[in-house]
């Protein structure tokens, strides 16, 4: 973990300066008023500290602050809480205009200056002459202990933040009950009533065939009739046309052979013509007044009309809307089942807990150790009889 760059623009004296730093530790020298101190301000001003316009510089509008930091798996879980968006890096950026006020962003989201204070806790620890607040932060000391003891949080961190999830899950769920009951039982009433039509994916269109050829079954008889008297039943009936063509061209086939290919195309028509006038005789046949079939096909499609007219829908379109009511519903069930996300929140309450009791036991084994070091370094610091104590105490919330 550690300072990536710091970028400033119009800042005190400064106008522009980028500065990019390199992993391990960094030196910046130079005499008496050199500007060494206008970085750390500037630092200091990105991690929340006041600002006025003081700090801009003389002739600009407004002076811009951004520092860069490797983010450590810790500040996840706070990143997560807040709203920011989490990465690899952490950017915190600071505007200050000639009027005083300031802005502040966290990985290019608005923030507040009090959340750049609490997000530098985690990232720097600024010493001086009077700088030792840090040793009251109960996160830093327990940052020293995990240092020393080699304590990894990078699970508990996640496990945490799984924890976290499912209880706003669970707590979504409860809030949305009453919503989500209205829409279930809309949905189940709309299915219900649909479901009586039972429609078919093909049925509408098969419905109106059904119901043009049976509204005008005498018609098309009449038709069929005058297609057999053509062919046929009449004086001058193709029939009996073909059949004199073909008697004609056979009595001088033997003389030219070029009668054959006719005559094969004779005998193909003929063939044709008796086997249309078999099905005109089959369909006159079969084809009878239905009236009562009829009524019901009158009745069906008036309901496939009336339904579609009330959901503002083609009628064709009944059967896919009954199967994406089907799936909205089941998807509804699915978010309202309580059981199941109070199982997933108890499961990850467990997980949290579990990775947390590991942790404490490796930092009650760090605690003796560190405070054994720190004491006997105190000795050769002058503090003959010093004694440096770690207690931890669990917190009641996590």
């Amino acid at each position: 973990m550690g300072l990536r760059s710091i970028s400033l623009r119009d800042f005190v004296i400064v106008h522009v300066l980028d500065l990019e730093l390199e992993k391990g530790f960094s030196v910046l020298t130079g005499q008496t008023g050199a500007g060494k101190s206008i970085l750390i301000d500037a630092l200091q001003l990105a991690l929340g500290a006041r600002a006025d316009a003081a700090v801009v510089r003389e002739g600009a509008q407004r002076c811009d602050i951004s520092a860069e930091f490797d983010s450590p798996a810790a500040l996840q879980c706070w990143l997560e809480q807040a709203g920011f968006a989490g990465s690899d890096t952490l950017l915190l950026r600071r505007t200050v205009d000639v009027q005083g006020k300031s802005r502040a962003w966290i990985n290019g989201s608005a923030a507040t200056a009090t959340q750049l204070r609490e997000v530098a806790d985690g990232l720097v620890d600024i010493h001086g002459q009077h700088a030792w607040q840090s040793l009251t932060r109960p996160d830093a000391v327990r940052g020293l202990l995990d240092a020393y003891g080699g304590v990894k949080t990078d699970q508990l961190s996640v496990s945490w933040i799984n924890w976290r999830n499912a209880q706003k899950a669970l707590a979504e769920a409860h809030q949305a009950q009453s919503s989500l009951q209205r829409e279930r039982e809309r949905l189940a009433w709309q299915i219900a009533e649909v479901e009586k039509l039972a429609p078919l994916a093909d049925e509408w269109d098969d419905l109106n065939t059904q119901h043009g050829r049976l509204s005008n079954t005498q018609t098309l008889r009449e038709a069929c009739q005058s297609a057999l008297d053509a062919l046929q039943e009449s004086e001058q009936n193709a029939s009996s046309l073909l059949s004199k063509a073909l008697t004609a061209l056979q009595a001088q086939a033997h003389i030219e052979p070029a009668f054959q290919p006719l005559l094969e195309v004779l005998n193909g028509a003929l063939a044709q013509t008796e086997d249309a006038v078999h099905s005109l005789n089959s369909y006159i046949r079969h084809a009878e007044l239905e009236p009562q079939r009829l009524q019901q096909l009158d009745e069906r499609l008036s309901m496939w009309i009336n339904l579609a007219r009330r959901y503002k829908r083609q009628p064709a379109e009944l059967a896919s809307l009954l199967a994406s009511w089907r799936e909205a519903l089941q998807k509804l069930d699915a978010a309202a089942d309580l059981d199941k996300l109070e199982l997933a929140e108890k499961h990850a309450l467990s997980s949290y807990n579990a990775e947390a009791q590991q942790v404490s036991k490796l930092r009650a084994k760090a605690a003796p150790a560190l405070a054994k070091a720190i004491s006997l370094a105190m000795q050769g610091l002058g503090m003959q009889g010093g004694v440096f104590d770690v207690a931890l105490h669990a917190l009641e919330q996590p």
